[in-house]
């Protein structure tokens, strides 16, 4: 099944992302979460690409594994870095031949020790490239990419991160996810914005419930996020009790999901971390108000 057709079907999306894990213990964590979330019938995942090591491999595996065992559609990442085209065009067959058929293009996040992105010999340095790629070499996936609704943080003006986007749509991407937010306002002027240059295709608001300050506060400082300071107040108020945090998080994420849905949103992408409980008690919430 096509993402963009799951999207334009009028019913709303939820679905989840994960990220590979380096340990046996944690495949199958993994895969314990998402037979939680299976009950709540996902119209997809998606699942993270590594940015080094086995974890790429990992994520043909899970991919593959979850549309063959759970029949639950799933979508590979892939990312720009340290790759040359040629490689990228053998992991795209891979992906053809293991019957994915939908795949997030991204540029990917430059690797820890290095100071600014550096694309790859013969590589990419955009992910509008790798799209565009994708589209060239004739591969029929259905494309997905990030989007940034208070901006990228290495784009100058959030003019010229739009001006960015529209490249990336133009070369072939037919939905876009965006970054965690925590104020729908970002959002919605967003996707104003988007319109008005001529972006037509499906945006589906990100979430990220919190469940831990420290791990919150890392994230935005690292994504260009910002949390409303109602909000701060609130989660420095009880950052030491995890479980106060958590039914923090979930409502706030709820309330954001309530209006997101009701103002046409076409779904709700949510960034688990591999976990399942915030992700099911916010739809669980969103289904009893339906």
């Amino acid at each position: 099944m096509r993402i963009s057709d799951r999207l334009s079907s009028g019913k709303r999306c939820f679905s989840f992302e994960f990220f590979p894990p380096k340990t046996d213990e944690g495949m199958r964590a993994l895969f314990q979460t998402l037979r939680e979330l299976a009950d709540l019938d996902p119209g997809f995942v998606s699942v993270t690409y590594g940015a080094g090591g086995s974890t790429r491999q990992r994520t043909l595996e899970i991919v593959s594994s979850i549309k063959r065992e759970s029949g639950i559609e799933a979508m590979a990442h892939l990312t720009c870095v340290g790759h040359t085209r040629s490689e990228l065009a053998d992991i795209l067959a891979r992906f053809r031949d293991a019957g994915i058929e939908n795949v997030l293009a991204l540029r990917g996040d430059a690797p820890k020790d290095a100071l600014t992105f550096q694309a790859a010999p013969d590589g990419f340095s955009h992910a509008s490239e790798l799209t565009g790629f994708v589209r060239e070499r004739g591969f029929d996936f259905c494309l997905g990419g990030a989007c940034y609704p208070e901006g990228h943080l290495e784009s100058p003006t959030r003019d010229e991160d739009l001006q960015n986007l529209k490249r990336k749509v133009d070369a072939g991407a037919e939905f876009l996810i965006t970054q965690l937010f925590f104020d729908n306002a970002f959002y919605f002027r967003f996707v104003e914005r988007a319109r008005a240059a001529g972006i037509r295709v499906p945006i589906v608001p990100g979430i990220m419930p919190i469940t831990n300050f420290e791990q919150i506060d890392r994230f935005t400082r690292m994504c260009g996020a910002t949390i409303p300071m109602k909000l701060r107040l609130a989660l420095e108020r009880c950052k030491d009790d995890p479980e106060a945090i958590l039914e923090l998080g979930v409502a706030h994420a709820t309330v954001q999901c309530v209006e997101l849905l009701k103002e046409d949103a076409p779904g709700v992408h949510f960034y688990t971390l591999n976990r399942s409980r915030a992700s099911r008690m916010i739809v669980t919430a969103l289904g009893s108000l339906s």
